[in-house]
Formats: C-alpha cells, structure tokens, sequence
C-alpha cells in the first residue's frame, strides 16, 4: 500500500547496509509506514561523483533527446497517478483528492520544463564596429543540491528536478525525511524513463549534515531551498563561502484585504476554501484576513460556516474535506497560536483546539478581532487558524498588510480594477492574486521578496535559474 524507501544513487537504489534509519509515520494514525535509510558521508561522496559524471553526460545530450526522457518520466508519473496519490496522502495527511490534484502537477510541472528546456535560447546583440558579432548563449550552471519540505512532497521536488534536469543540469536532491515516498516515486520514474545515471540522485538523512556535506562540495555549482527563513538564512551563507547560485523558497504570511466592494459572502467561500486547503500547510495559504468595516459581519459569518462544516479526517476516507496536520509540531504550534490570541483579546468563532485522540488532527479555526501584535498576526501560522479582522481605509490596511519582513503572496478581493491596480501596486510581495487564490502554474514564476526569499521557480525565470549567461564576441 506505501512503497519500498531506499535511496538513489549513480543509477542505483540503495538500503540497508548498516545505514542509519528512521520511521515515517502515518499523520492520520500515528502508525509508522515504513523505515526510511540515511545516506552516510560515503553515500553523499558517491552521489556527489556520481552528478559531476551526470553533468558531464546530460549536459551534452541534445535538448530534444532530454525532452523525450523528461516527457517519458512525466507519462510514467502520471499512468501511476492513483497509486502514488495515496502514498502522499498515507505519508503526508491531507486528503486523497488534494493528493491527486498534486500528482497531476507534478507531472505537468516535468513536462512543461522539458518542453521549455529545448527554448533556451540566446540573443544577438548588434556591434559597434562592421564584422562584430555579439551572442549571448544560456549553458547549464552545473551539478545542483535542492532541499525541499514535507508540505508538497511532490510539486516541491518536480519543480527542482525539472528546473535543473530542463537546463542540463545534474542534480542531488534531499526530499522531506517526512514523507519520502512521493519523491521516490518520481525518481523511480526517470529510472524507468532511462534518464543516464548520475544525473539524478536522492539523499535523506539528518538535515542540517546533508546540507553542509553538499554544499561545501566544490562539485555543487547550484542550491535550491524550500523552507523556513532561519534555514533559509544558514544554508545562502554556507552557499556564499563558495559563491554558488541559489534559489531561496522561504516563508510567508499572506494578507488577504477584502474590499466594501467585493463579494462578501463569495470572497469568503473562495478564501476559506483556500485557507483549509492542505490544512493551511501551504506556504502562499492566505494567512491574514483583513476586511473593510462595512463587510466584515457577512464575510466573517460565511468563513466561519465554511470552517464548521468541514468534515475532518483520514484524508483516505470518501467525503473527508480536511485531513490532519503532518507531524506533532504544528499540533503544538496552534494550540500556541490560538492561546496568545485569547490572552490579547480576540474571539474564537469556530473550532480552536485538537480533535480526537488519535492523529495530529486540529479543527478549522476561526479567530476574530485579533490585534496587530498578535502571534497570529506577525508569525506565520502554517495551519487551520484564519485572523480576521477589520480595516477602515486603503492605506492603513496597505501600511498593516505591509508591516511583516515576509513577501512571498497576497491576495484582494475588489469590484473596482482601479483599486485592483492601486493595491496590486502598493502591495510588497512576489505574487498577488486579484479575485483569485491560483496564483501557482508550471508556466509562471513563483518566488517572492523580502525575507521571503529571492529567485524564482516556474515560468521561464525556474529555467533561467540553472542558467549562467555567456557573452561570445566574433570579430
């Protein structure tokens, strides 16, 4: 019903051995769904030669021959759709149709780099002097180490291997030791597509060792990281001692600023359907709901009845809409977050606490009339706890919306495209979504600002991120 859990490395799938292990758990049940094997220091050297020959092979393998093996990975994935989905949702909680939908992608995701792989192209610049020619040319940065979070075991790690494999790139990555099964699935893919050995590898193991290990390689060119703005932080300062390219996937908070003029009943259905989504475990979840006086009553009543009736569960079961949080620390971390709220002040109009005594499972919570300088407010939540609360004008909300060092998403609800444009502008984030929460595809960059990280996934900026620019001038 799982999957046989080893790593891959050089072409090969490894286990056992005297390796270090440990359990993944199940977060409906608390049951353990397999053990899972670390990578030792030999294993990371061999994964290490093992994408320096890669790179060397990919690398000169025509862009329509790396197309064809990609595309041939994407197709595999996506004929094992069913299978892989409840694997995700057995190891990561939420629910099956979420879990299906996230597979989908995955293979999308693969399928449009590899397409957009065979278009990186380069320009020519016009010379100052008669006979000169300038070209730029984009030529693969070389081997990557990407890190990528338990939250989206699949998507994550898809949009790293594709963005590096789509460039010529070989690449390393470390998957969530939490929900590894996902992202050996994938792996298996390009195995069986016959992607060259070397070229894709996978490591699990004791974090913070992983990543030291690999990115104090020389061999590394490339790191991509999504997760927490502290690891964030360490892991760009250990990539700077050897000036390597990164990417930085960080956290959020995203506020939500519902206008007088939007849909109050509708815009709650279309946030709060957002919010629970994975519960709330998304790293653009819109996370801070601030909504005009004249609106607030309806808005918060319709987002409160939206989280009431949300049926909590095994994310297996046929009509559950919310499943439970992926490990015990998020548990812990909203039972935080809703205390300091009660202790300032604000109300809890639903849910507020755990539900039931076995699972990490923790009801859709509503939380009103919450101060500014609530925990919920200035740290990001990552699960089913919504702060509303109301706003007079447009620039005090755009000062509070604002306020925090995180920029990744924001969203508005508005009538009006002129404040549409006017909010849009004045918002500091990466991505905004007007009217919208689907601010996410293979074809657009996703990435954000401020302490939210910097470079992009997605869109032609993920290609352009295993890039490096050559200039070449012929006279």
């Amino acid at each position: 019903m799982y999957t046989d859990l080893a790593l891959y490395i050089d072409g090969e799938w490894l286990s056992g051995g005297g390796r270090d292990s440990e359990p993944v758990i199940n977060p409906a049940t608390e049951k353990p769904l397999a053990t899972l094997p670390h990578a030792s220091p030999a294993d990371l050297d061999r994964a290490l030669a093992a994408a320096q020959k890669g790179f060397k092979i990919w690398r000169a393998t025509a862009p329509y021959e790396r197309a064809r093996i990609m595309r041939k990975a994407a197709d595999l994935f996506r004929q094992r759709a069913d299978a892989i989905a409840r694997i995700l949702t057995l190891e990561q909680g939420k629910t099956l149709p979420e879990a299906k939908i996230e597979v989908a992608v995955s293979a999308d995701i693969i399928e449009w780099y590899a397409e957009e792989g065979k278009r990186a192209y380069g320009r020519i610049i016009p010379g100052r002097v008669a006979g000169v020619r300038q070209m730029t040319v984009q030529e693969p940065v070389g081997p990557c180490a990407a890190f990528t979070p338990w939250n989206f075991p699949g998507v994550t790690p898809a949009r790293k291997i594709g963005g590096a494999l789509g460039a010529g790139c070989s690449i390393i990555i470390k998957a969530s030791e939490e929900t590894p099964g996902t992202c050996v699935e994938l792996v298996r893919a390009f195995h069986e597509a016959g992607l060259p050995k070397g070229v894709l590898n996978l490591v699990f193991g004791v974090p913070a060792r992983i990543s030291e290990h690999l990115i104090a390689s020389a061999i590394i060119r490339k790191v991509s990281f999504t997760g927490s703005v502290p690891v964030g932080k360490h892991l760009s300062k250990l990539a700077a001692e050897g000036m390597k390219r990164t990417t930085m996937e960080l956290g959020g908070h995203s506020p939500v600023i519902v206008f007088a003029d939007a849909d109050p009943e509708k815009s709650a259905e279309i946030a709060a359907a957002g919010k629970y989504r994975n519960a709330g475990q998304v790293c653009i979840s819109p996370t801070r709901f601030y909504v005009q006086e004249a609106s607030y009553d309806r808005f918060t009543k319709r987002f409160a009845d939206f989280a009431r009736n949300i049926k909590l569960g095994d994310g297996l079961n046929e009509g559950t809409t919310m499943g439970p949080l992926a490990n015990p620390r998020r548990l812990d971390a909203m039972e935080g977050f809703v205390a300091d709220a009660r202790k300032r002040g604000a109300q809890v109009l639903a849910g507020g606490g755990r539900h039931g005594n076995q699972g990490f499972f923790f009801a859709p919570t509503v939380v009103t009339n919450v101060p500014d300088d609530a925990r919920l407010m200035t740290e990001e939540p990552f699960g089913p706890v919504a702060p509303i609360t109301p706003f007079k004008s447009f620039d005090e909300v755009v000062e509070r919306a604002n306020s925090l060092p995180f920029g990744l998403a924001a969203y508005t609800f508005t009538g009006s495209t002129k404040t549409a444009n006017m909010i849009s502008d004045a918002l500091e984030a990466g991505m905004i979504g007007v009217n919208s929460l689907a601010i996410s595809t293979p074809e657009t960059p996703f990435g954000g600002v401020k302490e939210s990280g910097y470079g992009h996934e997605g869109g032609v900026e993920g290609l352009e991120a295993y890039t490096n620019k050559k200039l070449v001038v012929q006279a």
